[in-house]
């Protein structure tokens, strides 16, 4: 986890790769900013089905430089969008159905500023971060998925 210095110079305020539960509490109240009007929040969990076949657990791992890559999405998307405040982390490690896999969060002027930059931070950290998920199924068969 690395915090970042609370100023508008620095909108990021956490980031993290991590192999212990995700607090919704942590992640909102980094992303807390008086010049902002609205907040995104997104949490991905993880879901009972893939593809029409039921899953049980998700294990996911990082590459070591996994935070790097979470920084520097997450700095692009600052630099895209005005953002106030921006926060994300996500799990590694065995998962059950319905654990917290990902939180992230925008805080930005308006509302609809916000949406998209969380939109944003989401899909391109599924796309370029280096974190892939290895699904078991309720058969007993297991699949290795690229970036999640």
């Amino acid at each position: 986890m690395t915090p970042v210095p609370d100023t508008p110079v620095h909108p990021i305020r956490l980031l993290g790769v991590r192999d212990t539960p995700l607090r919704l509490d942590e992640v909102y109240a980094a992303v807390g900013d008086a010049a902002a009007g609205g907040t995104a929040l997104f949490v991905g969990t993880v879901r009972d089905h893939d593809g029409g076949r039921p899953v049980t657990t998700l294990e996911y791992s990082a590459h070591p430089d996994a935070e790097s890559g979470l920084r520097r999405v997450a700095e692009k998307v600052a630099a895209d969008f005005p953002v106030r405040a921006l926060a994300a982390v996500h799990r590694t490690g065995r998962l059950a159905v319905g654990d917290i896999a990902l939180i992230a969060a925008v805080s930005c002027p308006h509302r609809a500023e916000a949406f998209a930059a969380c939109g944003r931070l989401v899909e391109e950290l599924k796309h370029d971060v280096p974190i892939w998920k290895h699904q078991i199924f309720a058969d007993g068969d297991e699949e290795w998925v690229g970036a999640c």
